[in-house]
């Protein structure tokens, strides 16, 4: 092998792992970013990631919304229709956020079975839900049919 072929071989092999290099990064970073969406039930059947930050949603739970005076964090209940999950916000909802609506929360599960959010995102209209919490509500539904009528 003549040195010239020698150099092209290195620079060839260079680029290369140097392209390896960077897609791996690209790949970690993209991995540690992805953020999956769950349902109430999902959540307790333990489905979701632990120590890892996730996406729930569904239905504000009436009378469930539990404010502090003086303080900014409040606790209220999300459900799909079959099972509710505690969440814990600290900050500002938003303007739309009210008992019966849909949201999604952006946040961590602590080990005491509390959703701790970072971000509380609610519908913007009347007619809109989101795909996954209209999604996730309609499965939690046909579910429990599915489990009433295999009872009869």
């Amino acid at each position: 092998m003549t040195p010239r072929r020698k150099r092209r071989l290195l620079a060839t092999l260079g680029i290369v792992a140097g392209m390896g290099i960077a897609v791996a990064f690209a790949l970690n970073a993209f991995r540690q970013n992805l953020l999956f969406f769950f349902s109430p039930s999902q959540v307790l059947a333990g489905e979701a990631p632990p120590n890892h930050a996730f996406r729930v949603g569904g239905l504000v739970v009436g009378g469930s919304v539990l404010r502090t005076p003086g303080v900014l964090t409040v606790h209220f209940k999300v459900t799909d229709t079959v099972n509710q999950l505690a969440v814990e916000y600290d900050g500002i909802l938003p303007d739309l956020f009210r008992e019966g609506q849909g949201i999604v929360a952006q946040g961590e599960l602590r080990d005491d079975g509390v959703f701790v959010a970072s971000e509380v995102l609610a519908k913007h209209d009347e007619n809109y839900m989101p795909p996954e919490v209209a999604d996730a509500i309609d499965t939690a539904r046909r579910g429990k049919s599915a489990n009433t009528e295999a009872a009869n």
